[in-house]
């Protein structure tokens, strides 16, 4: 498969450098192999929380990290990262998350009300025999959204229903779902959510069809093992595919990933864990903190949510000189009293959210991050406000890195900046925990993303930015930096700021490309277009602008991104 895929990219890294005209996959034998080799020099290596290398280099090799050190031997033919000043580290794995899993779209439902006792398992949102493995779609947004943020591994499971599926752990990269899976099926995904309009649609309701349906599970187990051992005189067992989905769980060989927000869930699937016995882990977890001791008495690892309630900081006013001697006190009504109280009690409630995690460690339990609902654009936010309520960053490091690879038994795999690993790293252009911290490069598996920092300026607002929106329209030559060396082609973008179209040049077969969903925030730019390779690729690119002159990175969704810049033609 790697082969298979080496020679792909190969393909593609050539056609889209635009060096080669009329090539025809009939001479792809003729080519030199992609340079999979890597260097990342100068950079301080956190290779595990608390253990430092500076000044280290690190050897990436076909996807598999091959040296870590500080007198790593660099390769003539690798391409080499000048990482002076930044900081490497082991790529973050969510511990539960749907990245990579396109949500269902609500479907038309026939008027099924009479059938709201007995309907079909799926109706009721029952499929354990569902793999999260058919649903995946590297082309996802989550996948790259996560991504740029440092993320390259997650336990992604399926979205909806009181059992989903099973999840699997996969890489965020990949040409198609199958190859972004590292361990298939390796947990049960349930939630206490019921059926929309039929049962069970409560809490109460989907927790008393979990135990039927385990006590079923157990039942049929026992009975199909009986019959297997000697059948003779006893009836065949009657198939269900659903109930035997659940064998693996009755026999404990399957995690259950059980999603539990508030204490009241968690103490809920404490109680159906306790009363069944199956093996758990728990997901998503937002208000646990009272509930510690009774996970710690289970011992089940816990995946926390970064999903947390708006922190506003309390303005503080300050005091000019003599404005204490100037201002006369006022007695506070009993209204002013109890607004103040409820506020109190409200910031109250809030802190909790975010000293949870330092709670979680102080106390001894295992635990990692989920990102089920946290919006990417928020995570890095929380977490830093995490780090300052109480969690180190050496143990939020190990949260997102070797204690997820630990619970979900991947630690021979990731986690950890070590040789034999898979080169799954993130390289940030300072500490990755302090504020100004930028993502500069994503390995996943060996492929390298690329990511441009934006520049600040001080303009007059507009977009997200809040830089004054560039004028993009032109003719614009660019050139990219592959590991084959530099390749070139023509941008020309028409219009105006929202109301840009145009075209890409690639030279390769002299084909002109639309250019589609172009976006401006400031000075950058971004658009993709569709390159016709047999099939339709999705190619990525983005333009930060300075002047006639642009840096920026193309993007080939599963093949990775590489650095490119050009210059506008005079008008």
């Amino acid at each position: 498969m790697r082969k298979r895929d080496s020679l792909f990219r190969s393909v593609i890294l050539i056609l889209l450098m635009g060096l080669v005209p009329f090539i025809s996959i009939s001479q792809d034998s003729d080519l030199r192999p992609v340079t999979n080799k890597y260097v990342i020099k100068n950079a301080t290596i956190v290779q595990a929380p608390g253990k430092i290398i500076k000044n280290g280099t690190v050897l990436i090799e076909n996807g598999i990290i091959k040296a870590v050190g500080s007198s790593v031997a660099i390769p003539a033919d690798a391409w080499v990262v000048n990482a002076d000043s930044m900081f490497v580290y082991a790529g973050f794995i969510s511990g539960l998350s749907n990245i990579g899993v396109e949500k269902p779209k609500d479907k038309d439902r026939k008027d099924d009300r009479k059938l709201t006792g007995t309907p079909s398992y799926e109706r009721a949102g029952i499929t354990p025999g569902n793999t999260v493995r058919d649903m995946l779609k590297p082309s996802d947004k989550s996948v790259a959204d996560f991504r740029k943020l440092g993320f390259t591994a997650s336990h992604s499971v399926p979205h909806t229903g009181m059992l989903p599926g099973t999840g699997s752990i996969v890489l965020l990269g990949g040409s198609n779902g199958d190859n972004m899976v590292i361990k298939d099926q390796i947990s049960m995904y349930s939630q206490l959510s019921g059926a929309d309009g039929v049962y069970p649609n409560t809490v109460i309701g989907v927790m008393a069809k979990y135990r039927d349906l385990y006590r079923k599970a157990n039942q049929a187990r026992g009975y199909q093992s009986k019959y297997n051992s000697n059948s003779n005189g006893m009836e065949r067992p009657t198939p269900d595919a659903t109930i035997e989905a659940l064998y693996p769980v009755v026999s404990k060989q399957l995690t259950v990933a059980f999603k539990a927000e508030s204490v009241k869930d968690v103490m809920r699937v404490i109680s159906l864990q306790r009363d069944l016995g199956f093996k758990m882990m728990l997901g998503e977890v937002k208000q646990g903190w009272d509930a510690i001791p009774a996970i710690k008495g289970t011992g089940a690892p816990v995946f926390l949510s970064l999903d947390l309630p708006e922190w506003k900081e309390e303005e503080k006013k300050e005091a000019k000189e003599g404005d204490d001697e100037e201002k006369e006190e006022k007695e506070p009504t009993a209204a002013e009293l109890e607004k103040k109280a409820l506020e109190a009690r409200k910031m109250e409630m809030i802190k909790n959210y975010y000293t949870q995690a330092g709670k979680f460690s102080s106390n001894g339990v295992k635990f990692g991050f989920s990102t089920m609902e946290v919006k990417s654009k928020d995570f890095k936010t929380n977490l830093l406000k995490v780090i300052e309520n109480g969690l180190s960053e050496d143990k939020a490091l190990a949260a997102l890195t070797t204690e997820p690879a630990s619970i979900l038994g991947v630690s021979s795999l990731m986690g950890t900046v070590e040789a034999g690993k898979m080169a799954n790293l993130i390289i940030s252009d300072t500490a990755y925990f302090s504020k100004d911290a930028n993502v500069r490069y994503v390995f996943v598996d060996g492929m390298k993303y690329d990511y441009e920092v934006k520049k600040k300026k001080k303009k007059k607002s507009s977009g997200e930015s809040g830089e004054e929106a560039v004028d993009a329209a032109g003719v614009w030559n660019y050139t990219t930096e592959t590991p084959q060396g530099n390749g070139s082609g023509v941008i020309t973008i028409k219009g105006t700021p929202g109301d840009y179209s145009g075209t890409i040049t690639v030279s390769f077969n002299g084909s002109t490309n639309d250019i589609q969903d172009v976006e401006v925030d400031g000075t950058n730019v971004a658009f993709s277009f569709k390159l016709n390779m047999g099939e339709e690729i999705n190619v990525d690119i983005t333009m930060d602008i300075d002047g006639d002159s642009f840096e920026g990175t193309l993007s080939v969704a599963a093949f990775g991104s590489f650095p490119m810049e050009g210059s506008r033609d005079p008008k």
